[in-house]
């Protein structure tokens, strides 16, 4: 009997592991000095951010670690500014193992050495969005009391918790040049705190401790799957705060790449730096990639991108037209990555995935599992929609109010609804709570939004469901038009290509979605419009 394809292709992803880590140029014989610091590395912080950081230092010494808009950095020079901060943090702010540490930063180095120094000091740290409104940064301040916050100049909050400017050279630049004792040795690493992206809700903290095991799986697919090279320039366009950003960040310092980073994401800067810095890898979320196909054909074609091995893209919906025009623009370099702040990264899609099973979000990562289960929580054939639950060494243990998401055999519910086909890949239909029921019929979002898309004259859709006294619900959808178009033109293409139970009952045209921080639309700002 010939085994099921999903087996056969985690098999072969195994055998290449292998092959990618040679050829990544990560796995390669050390120097019995670097052994020796790297074994003492790991006895001072144990499996850490800042053990990270440490033994990309002295593994890759003269390697430039970030490149901002400030300058760039080695990793030497990083690992000595982190060691001098972490002593001043202690020596001025009393900052040891189990003290809270705020980071409320843009990309820039200054995230990543107020990051690596309180992990050095064995300190939890909270990572706070930067889009928060002034209220929700008090309510956040006052919900974790951090004993110290490291925060842009831009942000400068109205608290009483002592504070340490990170873009400013009397801030982590005064730290970095203390003549303090080095903190002292933590007993145990601290936690990494992500606070969820609460699109339609308070966000939520969602903490964990990284370890190399719970690393392990992911690094070894995204090494395989996105082709990545040990010292080649990583491009990091979301927020280092989310988990997308935080997690390429650490596989950048694994790998001794280059840090490529921007305070504001702009498509043509981005494009322009990846030329000059020669990089291998961009990650961004879709509206991102939505941005540099707006640039044109002609202007793209300014652009020397042959370094590419890969666009990363996650945290929201690729959505297949999008992936479609991007890999016929830039070619085969673009992979999805499937997850969420609670589960880390569940699932890689590759450029051959995306075009051989468009819209899929890829098959699991090495070391993790996802299920598909219907409402009594039994699976559910290949092809059967139902609630996804992944599982894997990133899965966090619980939100730090004591609450959690439910949880079965051990995997996580993701919140999502999707699907499997008979080779294993994973796609997702839409939020459970986002699935409309209109007449009775189930209706998910993604399909008609999917469908909008693929009009030549729609940039981006969204589809949401509103109370109706006939029907339940009825269908509204909501898009950005990149050239004029009427609503029965759009009403009239869903009507040829889906059910009639699933074309809108109203098209809204907006210049532009609301969206957090890290590009997903915020559906509880959208309203319908009202006729006269």
């Amino acid at each position: 009997m010939r085994p099921p394809d999903w087996l056969v292709q985690t098999a072969a992803e195994v055998g290449g592991v292998s092959v990618a880590l040679i050829r990544s140029g990560v796995w390669r014989p050390a120097r019995p000095s670097h052994l020796i610091g790297i074994e003492r590395a790991l006895r001072q912080w144990g499996q850490s951010m800042a053990a990270l950081g440490a033994i990309a230092a002295i593994r890759f010494p003269d390697r430039l670690a970030v490149i901002d808009e400030a300058g760039s950095t080695t990793y030497a020079e990083l690992d000595r500014r982190c060691e001098r901060i972490a002593a001043a943090m202690h020596a001025d702010h009393g900052v040891v193992a189990g003290s809270k540490v705020a980071v409320l930063c843009r990309n820039h180095q200054g995230f990543l050495e107020a990051t690596l120094s309180a992990s050095r000091a064995g300190a939890d740290v909270l990572f706070v969005n930067t889009e928060f409104a002034p209220p929700q940064l008090k309510a956040v301040l006052e919900r974790h009391r951090p004993d110290l916050l490291v925060h842009d100049a831009e942000f400068a909050p109205r608290t009483d918790v002592p504070t340490v400017l990170a873009w400013d050279s009397d801030g982590l630049d005064r730290l970095a040049a203390s003549t303090a004792p080095a903190a002292p040795k933590p007993e145990s690493p601290g936690h990494i705190t992500i606070l969820t992206s609460g699109t339609t809700g308070t966000p939520k903290a969602a903490p964990r401790v990284p370890t190399a095991l719970g690393l392990a799986g992911l690094t070894a697919s995204a090494l395989n799957r996105f082709g990545l090279r040990s010292g080649e320039p990583m491009a990091i366009c979301p927020p280092l705060f989310h988990g997308l950003g935080l997690l390429t960040s650490m596989l950048a310092l694994f790998l001794g790449s280059p840090l490529v980073l921007f305070r504001r994401y702009d498509a043509r800067t981005v494009l322009t730096e990846v030329e000059r810095a020669r990089a291998g890898s961009i990650v961004a979320v879709p509206v991102m990639l939505r941005r540099m196909l707006d640039l044109g054909p002609d202007e793209l074609a300014q652009h020397d991108l042959r370094s590419l091995r890969a666009v990363i893209s996650g945290a929201s919906m690729l959505g297949v037209p999008l992936a479609e025009q991007f890999i016929a623009q830039f070619g085969p370099v673009l992979c999805d990555a499937y997850g969420s702040s609670e589960i880390g990264i569940a699932t890689i899609a590759t450029s051959a995935d995306l075009i051989a099973a468009p819209g899929t979000v890829g098959r699991p990562c090495l070391g993790s599992t996802v299920r598909i289960l219907d409402e009594n929580d039994r699976p559910v054939p290949a092809g059967e929609t139902g609630r996804i639950f992944a599982g894997g060494g990133l899965v966090f243990g619980g939100y730090s109010d004591g609450s959690s998401t439910t949880v079965v055999d051990g995997r996580m519910s993701t919140g999502d609804l999707g699907h499997l086909d008979r080779s294993g890949r994973l796609f997702v239909d839409g939020r459970e709570d986002d699935m409309i029921v209109s007449g009775g019929e189930n209706v998910y979002p993604v399909e008609v939004e999917d469908c909008l898309a693929a009009h030549p004259a729609v940039a981006e859709a969204v589809v949401a469901g509103v109370p109706d006294e006939e029907f339940g619900q009825r269908l509204i959808a909501y898009v950005v038009l990149r050239e004029p178009a009427t609503e029965d033109e759009l009403l009239d293409h869903v009507k040829a290509n889906l059910a009639r139970y699933k074309t809108p009952r109203q098209i809204v045209v907006l210049d532009d979605f609301p969206r957090n921080a890290t590009g997903k639309v915020r559906r509880d700002r959208l309203t319908p419009r009202t006729d006269p």
